[in-house]
């Protein structure tokens, strides 16, 4: 053993003597090589003294030593690697204004991942198009303790739905979609349908804004409809109640008459509500078969054989009714008037906008930093959720993606929205990827629909949208926000964008996009997340006036 220890040594001290040679250095001595082990025998037995006694001196500054084995030179400072952002690396400059909002928002984060029980989230926020903070809390894969990352891919859930309205968009502005005639123009497999026996028309628009009467995973249309009018009925009574309380605080509470009539009208609708409670509450989406498909479709037209021929629930136009089988038949009006397959065509579009860990969810192929997903079972303990097979429903609810991407779609838009207004001020401002008139469609707020995730606002085209709107002076004002929340077989999501208010001053000086976009994936069900978003984007509002 001795002997090859002695020959390995012999042999790299030979050619370490060749370098140096050629270098044009001093010849090195014969007991240069020797030397070697004494002096890494020196220095470790220094190292283990220093161990030992704790705290010592530290050895002057030697001499380079010919020695020693070669070290790799420092990068210059501009080539420096960047390593990957967290809590515990230093903050990009452009992020350190916001340490406040980032540590207020972190903290919401962990409170309700705590409330919920969810294993892993993950937050991206920007700030005028640029990324400010983006963070994963608990586990993407919980089994292998995988903790949350901002690379982390998950399912969005029916955001799919707003990624599908830009390729509707980019259609209709190049002439080859007409959004109000009958959808059979594109897609003659689906039939033509009735209502009350009255012939009746399902377009494009009224699919993308919900008000086609196609169902949902609800096949009871009996349940769907005492659903409906029990929610009318709820409304009413909340509107009649704030009136009266509104009428009774400008008399002053003086009228006896007046609160004896309140009082008379509370016992009435008390004893109401026991005799109208809905008789048969319909099932959540996560009670629905259809919602846990393991069948594989080939393409968007064969989907249609799971509704195609259900009749419609309402007579288009009239009632919303949220439909993410409406937008398994938009993706078949994409594939006939783009002339690509629908997943060929979105994966161009996520190319444009530089989405490219935005894919389809699919089984067989390997998705690098793909969380797994996750229910509470009838014991309370957490189990992994059932395979399903997302195929049926791509342009509705079957697309996986990270925060970071989706802070880009949300910036697109928000982009497009506002450049028309930065037009005049800056002619050099290249176009959005969808022009302002569109976005400004996009979105404003329909008649007749409704924003589950946030009463305030209106179902717009693929987008819940809140306007502004303040009632009282120096009470509270509400801001205008587009947002869309996603739910799926253990996931949730949120994207949401807060424009900027603008002034004449930030058109001649600024550039859009102006304002925040929050993007927050989770690897549980059933989490509502755009309240949470909201208070973000509002966090770092208040933070952005103070940024240089």
């Amino acid at each position: 053993m001795a002997r090859a220890a002695t020959t390995g040594g012999c042999a790299w001290g030979c050619g370490r003597r060749a370098a140096h040679q050629r270098a044009g250095l001093p010849p090195l001595g014969p007991g240069w090589v020797g030397g070697l082990g004494l002096g890494l025998g020196l220095a470790l037995g220094v190292k283990l003294a220093g161990g030992l006694r704790g705290a010592s001196p530290a050895p002057p500054a030697a001499a380079p030593d010919p020695e020693a084995l070669p070290q790799a030179e420092p990068l210059q400072a501009q080539e420096q690697p960047l390593a990957p952002w967290s809590p515990q690396t230093p903050a990009p400059p452009h992020a350190r204004h916001f340490a406040r909002a980032i540590d207020s928002s972190r903290d919401l984060l962990h409170r309700i991942k705590d409330e919920v029980g969810a294993p892993g989230i993950v937050v991206g926020v920007s700030v005028d198009g640029k990324e400010v903070w983006s963070e994963g809390l608990g586990y993407a894969d919980v089994e292998n303790r995988v903790p949350c990352k901002p690379e982390t891919v998950m399912r969005i859930a029916s955001i799919s739905k707003s990624l599908t309205m830009v390729a509707i968009a980019k259609l209709w502005e190049a002439g080859k979609l007409d959004l109000d005639i009958p959808v059979q123009h594109y897609v003659p497999e689906f039939p033509e349908k009735e209502y009350e026996g009255e012939k009746v028309s399902v377009t494009t628009r009224l699919l993308i804004s919900h008000l086609s009467g196609i169902r949902h995973y609800e096949k009871d249309m009996k349940k769907v409809k005492e659903e409906k009018a029990y929610k009318a009925l709820k409304m009413m009574k909340g509107m009649m109640e704030s009136d009266q309380e509104r009428e009774l605080k400008e008399k002053g509470g003086k009228s006896n008459e007046k609160n004896d009539f309140a009082k008379a009208k509370v016992e009435q609708d008390n004893e109401t509500k026991g005799r109208n409670s809905k008789p048969c509450k319909k099932k959540n989406d996560f009670e629905q078969g259809e919602l846990y498909l393991k069948e594989k479709f080939e393409n968007s037209i064969e989907s249609l054989r799971l509704f195609k021929n259900d009749p419609l629930f309402f007579k288009p136009g009239d009632q919303f009714l949220y439909s993410t089988f409406g937008y398994t038949l938009l993706a078949a009006i994409v594939e006939r008037a783009s002339g690509y397959k629908y997943l060929d065509y979105m994966q161009k579009i996520f190319h444009d906008l530089d989405m490219l860990t935005t894919v389809q969810e699919e089984n067989e192929p390997v998705i690098y930093n793909r969380a797994r997903f996750y229910v509470y079972n009838k014991k309370k303990r957490l189990v992994n959720t059932p395979y399903v097979d997302n195929s049926y429903k791509w342009a509705g609810g079957g697309f996986l993606s990270t925060v970071g991407d989706l802070l880009k779609f949300g910036n697109a838009m928000l982009y497009g929205y506002q450049v028309g207004l930065f037009k005049n001020a800056n002619e050099n401002l290249l176009p959005g990827y969808l022009k302002p008139e569109t976005m400004l469609m996009i979105w404003t707020p329909v008649p007749n629909t409704e924003m589950s995730w946030d009463k305030e606002g209106k179902y717009a085209m693929a987008w819940g949208v809140v306007e502004k709107k303040q009632t009282y002076g120096s009470c509270r004002k509400q801001r205008h926000y587009a947002s869309h929340t996603g739910g799926a077989v253990g996931a949730s999501s949120v994207l949401l964008v807060l424009p900027e208010e603008l002034d004449a001053e930030a058109l001649n000086n600024k550039v859009p996009p102006r304002g925040i976009v929050v993007s927050i994936i989770c690897n549980m069900q059933s989490v509502g997340l755009n309240s949470t978003a909201l208070k973000i984007a509002l966090e770092f509002d208040k933070d952005r006036s103070d940024v240089p």
